[in-house]
């Protein structure tokens, strides 16, 4: 067993517990983002509101690309972690560091140099793209400093360091919540700058997150050295980060596309209906956000486990996570479905929005323990380097159970096709996922005797 993976060590309930909880804060803060943002732009008219409804799927995307990298530079130092090859574990962190700044740099140039074909790509009117363009070309030129966060959030997790991840992720929120209404409306006597405030308070956000990152891993086992990077064979490193980051990267943004989907399908139901669908959404997005903050930190356990030979860590860690996914499931769908009405009353007072809000949520919590099995599984998947078996179940959810089924019935059933096709998916997903990951972990790389210590 390596002496310099701390996970491989102690009680497994106890790393599960310790690495979450951190999480859970800051996964709560990140998402929260989101709705500052929509808050203050909206101020700002209908327009801006709809230009941001562009930007949207966009800016989504490329976050899913960021947190594959982060999700790959995490598999690949856990593992040597847990082999016990620390000086290979330096030498991938600083490589996956400056790789995750290069990956930002390309990307920021090609989405700046392509924001107008991709846009009127999307169908977004003439009268909107000076509104978009406000907005995206700052964030292109700001993505380096988006990427580079995430890279330095992987090295963090890579070596169980759930604590300093989650004050990184709620420096980032914490500036955005001071820096939104100062840059796009205005405050205390500085002008905003509409739209495109929303892009500088994120920009300047992940710089100062990046900061709080470096000095917190300035003294965790594995500090930034750039002087490492030389050592590194460049194409070996890239193809062990990228072989995790690639299917990761689409894994996560197949998600959102499918909903995307879903909520083109159900436009044909009205305005109520998107309306509460997408409003019931959000209130469903903080719902999950325990297993949201499950699926990131289970990745550094098993993946130090893994690559420790102790493949019945890794499985134990695995069965903890599937109970708490069914048990927190089951009681927060419980909850949603008896108080749906009354969670409705804060986003509207419309009778119609209210009505499908209850209705969505009435069917669709029954599908958050099949949600929670599918996404922590596939954090367990990438970090034994499996990505690929993450990504068949994500998109086999997605396009071969959920879209289908919306299809198929809602000319029949109407809404309650597309909240039952989410139900569905999230069912389906989970038993696939649950198969999936115990097979692989049940063909583990090799077992030690288990102490009395290491429950």
């Amino acid at each position: 067993m390596s002496e310099t993976a701390k996970l491989t060590r102690g009680s497994v309930r106890g790393h599960l517990v310790g690495q979450t909880l951190p999480m859970v804060f800051g996964v709560a803060a990140i998402m929260s983002v989101g709705l500052i943002d929509a808050y203050f732009i909206g101020q700002l008219g209908a327009q801006e509101l709809a230009a941001v409804s562009f930007i949207f799927p966009i800016t989504i995307a490329i976050s899913s690309l960021g947190v594959g990298v982060m999700v790959g530079i995490n598999s690949v130092i856990a593992r040597a972690l847990g082999e016990g090859d620390v000086a290979r574990a330096e030498r991938r962190a600083n490589f996956g560091a400056a790789l995750a700044l290069v990956s930002g740099v390309v990307l920021g140039l090609l989405l700046y140099l392509l924001l107008d074909p991709l846009f009127r790509l999307m169908q977004a009117p003439d009268e909107l793209l000076p509104l978009i363009r406000e907005y995206m070309r700052p964030y292109a030129l700001g993505l380096p400093v988006l990427l580079l966060q995430m890279g330095l959030n992987g090295v963090l997790r890579g070596q169980g360091e759930a604590r300093k991840t989650s004050y990184v992720s709620l420096t980032y929120s914490g500036a955005n919540w001071i820096l939104d209404p100062i840059l796009i409306t205005g405050a205390f006597g500085i002008g905003g700058f509409g739209v495109a405030g929303a892009a500088y308070a994120s920009i300047i956000g992940f710089g100062i997150a990046i900061l709080v990152a470096l000095w917190l891993i300035k003294d965790a086992q594995l500090p930034i050295r750039p002087s490492t990077i030389p050592q590194c064979d460049v194409k070996e490193s890239t193809k062990a980060i990228m072989s995790v980051a690639g299917p990761a990267a689409f894994s996560n943004a197949i998600n959102p596309i499918g909903l995307s989907v879903l909520t083109a399908l159900l436009a044909s139901q009205g305005e109520a209906a998107i309306a509460g669908f997408g409003a019931a959404g959000r209130l469903q997005a903080f719902a999950t956000v325990p297993l949201l903050a499950l699926s990131g930190s289970i990745g550094a356990i098993v993946g130090q486990n893994w690559g420790a030979r102790r493949a019945d860590r890794s499985r134990r860690a695995m069965k903890w996570s599937a109970a708490f996914c069914v048990a927190y499931g089951l009681a927060t769908a419980i909850l949603l479905y008896f108080t749906g009405s009354w969670f409705a009353d804060f986003f509207t007072n419309d009778p119609a929005v209210i009505e499908e809000f209850s209705r969505y949520l009435a069917i669709s919590v029954w599908g958050y323990a099949g949600f929670g099995l599918l996404i922590v599984a596939n954090g367990a998947l990438n970090a034994v380097d499996k990505a690929g078996f993450a990504l068949a179940q994500s998109a086999a959810r997605v396009f071969l159970v959920m879209l289908p089924f919306g299809w198929i019935l809602r000319a029949s059933w109407g809404s309650e096709a597309i909240y039952a096709a989410e139900l569905v998916a999230n069912l389906a997903g989970g038993a696939l996922a649950a198969f999936v990951v115990w097979r692989v972990l049940r063909s583990g790389p090799g077992d030690e005797e288990t102490g009395t210590t290491n429950r």
